[in-house]
């Protein structure tokens, strides 16, 4: 079956809004602040085969990675109608533990073979693991917290209890854990009703063909966009400061090969995988190039497997962008994989250099704190990314305080977070000074600064505390981050990754790094942001 353009882009749009549907469940029906408030989760739709068709505008990180985590759950597992897949583990195309990816196939009418599947994502506050929020400086995945390989969380519609209470028995936050879960599989039924609603109104058949017709369409823009750059070897090495545990900075190098609308992308020569948290698998590898391949096509690319048929992407197994069992990963979902946005982006800028931003922040500076909450009587888990400065392009300065790249989550809301944990924020405020000096200057980064009312566990996993973001076109590098600890009115500077005991009424501080300026800036005094 044939479609016309315009039917097309209905049927694109139909699709994306029941992802975007699915996500808003989810969101509305949470019961942690991480997945409520701050919106770390996605959603997404899947064709018969497993293939993405169809994600909502959720995060990057999640874009190219799922689809690997439904194909492991549908390769492992035979699924009914009913029946709801989980997993987490990364090396079965999760990212890191405390990502939780569901699986749902959506049967129509007595069809033996699902005819499509809903999946979504989630940041679980706490999986378990050796320090509360299981975002601990390990050094295996053992450490790290509960692993879990394709297994079935719902058969025939109801809840498989062995294996939620084991899910359960290892988080220090059950009550979460349970409401997350709900708001979870309470998605993936809006998808499968609204995916059936869509069939019943067109049809089997066209939306099938939909479905193909767009993975094509995404093909096609992909190779245009490949066309319109110059045909050429771009290489480029950017580095982590360190893996946390001893090793100093770590390189992560690429080479671009473009031409005849097709592009191969090699990691060769990256880093061997670390001892410490920041290895990436391929998974995560596979969705930064994702991500900054689509951002680099001149036209809106439906989010879909189409798009990446003409980009083949080398990551040398046991290295630090495909790291093997047992390494710890916990970090590279969220560190390594700006790194690797920042790497591609900075080969990319020869071939394209009136497209290609300075480098943003580069961390998500990941906080976490957990402990006893004697004040309403139970444990608590406290995880967020803290925004940074977004790296300035041709005739654009950099934003401030926005959570760039790989993550694209909210802040937790001051009147949310001292509701609901024994915390206080002290300080919340834009970095003056902090982005790249430039034509285009870069944005600046942002200070949080929270006191903890209780006994706690802190676990930092930030980068660019060393290295700097750089800037393009002689524009300057923004600030390095820093973190300190606040004990008696005094700053103790902490490193980029650490675990730290916090007695009641002491603070943590995270100064998060500004973007890179682009072009020379004009001489003269700097004038006040």
């Amino acid at each position: 079956m044939k479609l016309d353009p315009v039917t097309l882009a209905v049927m694109n749009n139909r699709l994306a809004a029941i992802a975007e549907e699915m996500g808003v469940v989810l969101g509305q029906t949470a019961f942690s602040p991480n997945i409520k408030e701050r919106h770390d989760f996605s959603c997404a739709l899947f064709d018969g085969r497993g293939e993405l068709v169809a994600q909502a505008a959720h995060i990057p990180v999640h874009l190219g990675s799922t689809p690997l985590s439904v194909r492991a759950a549908i390769e492992r597992l035979e699924l009914g109608p009913g029946d709801v897949a989980a997993v987490n583990d990364p090396f079965a195309g999760g990212t890191h533990l405390p990502d939780l990816t569901l699986v749902a196939p959506i049967f129509l009418g007595n069809q033996r073979r699902p005819f499509a599947f809903a999946a979504n994502r989630a940041h679980h506050a706490d999986i378990g693991g050796m320090a509360p929020g299981s975002m601990a400086l390990s050094t295996e995945i053992y450490q790290e917290g509960f692993r879990l390989p394709p297994v079935h969380l719902m058969r025939g519609g109801k809840p498989a209890r062995d294996v939620l209470e084991l899910f359960f028995a290892n988080t220090r936050v059950r009550e979460e854990r349970e409401g997350d879960l709900r708001a979870q599989i309470a998605a993936l039924g809006v998808g499968a009703e609204r995916l059936r609603g869509l069939v019943a109104a067109n049809g089997r058949a066209q939306v099938a063909a939909a479905m193909a017709a767009l993975k094509d369409y995404a093909d096609r823009l992909m190779r245009a966009a490949l066309r319109h750059l110059r045909p050429g070897l771009y290489r480029a090495v950017d580095y982590l400061d360190d893996d946390g545990v001893g090793s100093g900075p770590i390189a992560i190098r690429v080479a671009i090969r473009i031409g005849g609308g097709r592009a191969i992308i090699d990691f060769t020569g990256s880093a061997p995988q670390a001892r410490g948290s920041v290895n990436a698998n391929y998974a995560i590898t596979l969705s930064a190039t994702f991500y900054v391949m689509k951002c680099l096509a001149a036209e809106a690319v439906p989010a879909n497997e189409g798009l990446m048929r003409p980009i083949r992407v080398i990551a040398p197994p046991g290295s630090v962008v495909n790291a093997l069992a047992p390494a710890a990963v916990a970090g590279g979902n969220v560190e390594t994989s700006q790194r690797i946005v920042d790497v591609l982006l900075k080969a990319l800028a020869t071939a394209a250099p009136d497209r290609i931003p300075a480098a943003s922040s580069g961390s998500m500076s990941n906080l976490t704190l957990g402990g006893y909450d004697s004040i309403r009587g139970r444990h608590f888990s406290y995880y967020e990314t803290i925004a940074g400065g977004a790296g300035a392009a041709p005739g654009h300065p950099g934003a401030a305080g926005l959570h760039t790249h790989m993550t694209n989550t909210l802040n937790t809301p001051i009147e949310a977070l001292e509701a609901y944990y024994p915390m206080r924020i002290t300080e919340y405020r834009v970095r003056r000074g902090s982005g790249g000096r430039g034509a285009a200057a870069g944005g600046d980064g942002l200070i949080r600064e929270l006191e903890c009312l209780v006994p706690a566990t802190l676990s930092l996993l930030t980068d660019r505390r060393v290295t700097q973001p750089w800037g393009l076109g002689g524009g300057g590098p923004g600030k390095a981050g820093a973190n300190y600890l606040v004990r008696d009115g005094r700053r103790i500077k902490l490193p980029g990754k650490a675990n730290q005991r916090l007695l009641a009424g002491e603070r943590v501080r995270v100064e998060t790094p500004g973007g890179g300026g682009w072009g020379r800036a004009p001489r003269g005094p700097i004038r006040p942001r």
